[in-house]
């Protein structure tokens, strides 16, 4: 005896609105971050568009909330959940991202430490300006011992965020083995 399996019930109507603002309070962290960021992020053009027609709305008035309902309502038919990855490293939340900034902190304060991690860095990363972190270490090292502002020790971090790369874009180890 064939028994009719029950089709799932099509959510209601206040599960859908729940959905529709989740997707505009997405669409509003994204309205609310700096432009570059918005650019790294992978969006539809048009959703692209809308995002930055929003950032230019300085008032927060009803030609806003329109655009940000238009925002909303462009999000439906886009996978929200990259989007909501992508703003959770924007956020530091994403886990690999931590490990990814404690080990770039690790590397500086060993550079700092000992000038041989120079050479290591540069085995790693023929790109890397030599001279440049060098003059940029001494920088460091004179403005800890003089208490003066962390510029350098700051620049050197930017320096070594750029050369790691991000753990998403990194090999892992299953690919060396396919190698």
């Amino acid at each position: 005896m064939n028994i009719p399996e029950e089709e799932p019930a099509p959510p209601s109507k206040t599960q859908r609105k729940r959905a529709m603002e989740e997707l505009q309070a997405l669409g509003e962290e994204l309205v609310g971050l700096a432009p570059d960021r918005v650019r790294k992020i992978d969006l539809p053009d048009d959703l692209r568009a809308a995002v930055r027609e929003a950032q230019r709305m300085l008032r927060r008035d009803d030609a806003r909330r329109r655009q940000m309902q238009y925002i909303g309502r462009l999000m439906r038919d886009v996978d929200a959940e990259p989007i909501r990855a992508a703003l959770a490293v924007i956020r530091g939340e994403s886990v690999d991202e931590t490990a990814r900034l404690h080990r770039i902190e690790r590397m500086r304060s060993e550079l700092l430490a000992d000038e041989r991690v120079l050479y290591e860095i540069a085995q790693r990363c023929q790109s890397v300006d030599l001279q440049q972190l060098r003059a940029l270490r001494r920088s460091a090292l004179l403005e800890l011992e003089k208490g003066k502002p962390p510029r350098s020790y700051r620049a050197i971090f930017q320096i070594l965020k750029e050369l790691e790369p991000p753990d998403d874009a990194a090999p892992t180890d299953d690919e060396h083995d396919d190698q």
